[in-house]
């Protein structure tokens, strides 16, 4: 087997389907996004708002889990990630245009966080919080958060390219040094997003817990869409002679490691805070379970933990192109539930939540997905299919082959 360029470039049979997942994406995307551009108007700014940070913060999260997944491979190596790694790098070139997509968030930030109303500027615990919570200080951070993760992607990116064009061992050397810091800087920086974005729409709330919860939950749901992506490319040539079923039974390894990770970190959080059982800290859940949000926290509990626990246990379901697709594009579904879930009970009353949910929470997800998989389809034919100076790709190609 050779491993020129040409013999993992785009045929034109796979450029045409995925030209054509582009156009459809791109076609849902705008319709989606011009429904909720409408909504602003007749559902008001505040319903706008909220449904916005659910949709945008899911697909942010996607292209962030990509860059997440992509240095940890670039650290540890392994076959699972040489086969994955050009739709995880195609992920991380939607970065810049999902930290744009902040900026409403940003400008009309009194319309959704307490903190930065000047209404409640007097309020106690606004006051206490201050120094952190402050629209300049938000605005500075935004800025600091693109430069680091842009920084990343781009390197990276770039870099991977020289070592197709080199093949030297250095650049892939240098590759690795770079993703260690890299891994740790996505961590402090995605946890303070979270604790800005997220966390502080209830200005009266905190948990140390929050920031790793988003973390890992991006990661599941990137390696959900590249194992899509990765069975939708092992379709065509040339990656239908690429991929075996030895690297789709560890990719479902990593997706049930990371479903038990995102379950652990949740139910550590609720255990603790219902230890403490303290007023400032109890606030969070009662407004999640009750009024009816406790069916949408029980769901998960059985969609997003039980249900793909109990298949990705299977070896045969998950060496299996077809199931482990299936399986991956239904953690997808149920990860945008879980967004859901962080975001709005936070505008419930606390003494009498009602379960409430938009028609904007479906457009925005299906929106900024929509915008999202466009620029993903776009890019990713753009490389070859594998990357071609990486040192162990060869191995990586030879992995379920060696009996």
């Amino acid at each position: 087997m050779t491993t020129t360029e040409q013999s993992y470039a785009t045929t034109p049979a796979l450029a045409e389907t995925l030209k054509k997942y582009q156009h459809i994406a791109a076609f849902v995307g705008l319709v989606g996004l011009a429904a909720l551009i409408f909504g602003y108007f007749s559902s008001g700014p505040e319903q706008f708002l909220r449904s916005y940070l659910v949709g945008m913060f899911f697909w942010f999260g996607m292209g962030m889990g990509c860059l997440a997944l992509l240095m940890i491979h670039m650290v540890a190596g392994g076959a699972w990630g040489t086969m994955i790694r050009r739709p995880l790098e195609a992920g991380t070139r939607t970065i810049p245009v999902m930290w744009l997509c902040f900026l409403p968030l940003l400008i009309l930030a009194p319309k959704l966080y307490t903190w930065a109303d000047p209404a409640h500027a007097n309020d106690k615990i606004v006051l206490a919080k201050h120094l952190y919570l402050n629209l300049k200080f938000l605005w500075i951070r935004w800025l600091i958060y693109g430069a680091v993760w842009m920084g990343l992607s781009y390197i990276l990116n770039k870099w991977s390219l020289e070592e197709d064009r080199t093949k030297s061992w250095k650049v892939s050397s240098n590759m690795e040094k770079i993703s260690g810091p890299g891994i740790v800087a996505y961590f402090f920086t995605i946890t303070f997003a979270a604790v800005d974005f997220l966390m502080s729409l209830d200005v009266t709330w905190a948990s140390t817990i929050y920031g790793f919860l988003v973390a890992v939950g991006q990661g599941l749901s990137a390696i959900s869409l590249v194992v899509a992506v990765l069975v939708l490319l092992s379709k065509y040539a040339p990656m239908d002679h690429a991929v075996t079923s030895k690297h789709l039974h560890d990719l479902g390894k990593l997706m049930l490691a990371m479903v038990m990770l995102w379950a652990y970190l949740s139910f550590s959080q609720y255990l603790i805070i219902y230890s403490a059982n303290l007023p400032q800290e109890i606030t969070w859940y009662v407004r999640r379970l009750n009024g009816g949000w406790q069916w949408v926290g029980l769901f998960l509990l059985l969609f997003h933990f039980a249900l793909p626990f109990a298949l990705l246990l299977s070896q045969t379901l998950k060496k299996n192109p077809t199931t482990i697709s299936s399986i991956a594009i239904f953690i997808i579904c149920i990860r945008i539930v879980d967004v859901f879930w962080l975001v709005e009970p936070n505008f419930q009353d606390v003494n009498s939540p009602a379960f409430t949910v938009s028609w904007l929470d479906f457009v925005a997800p299906i929106g900024f997905g929509g915008l999202w998989l466009a620029m993903f389809f776009r890019t990713l034919p753009t490389r070859p299919l594998m990357p071609l100076g990486y040192p162990d790709l060869q191995k990586a190609l030879n992995h379920g082959r060696e009996h």
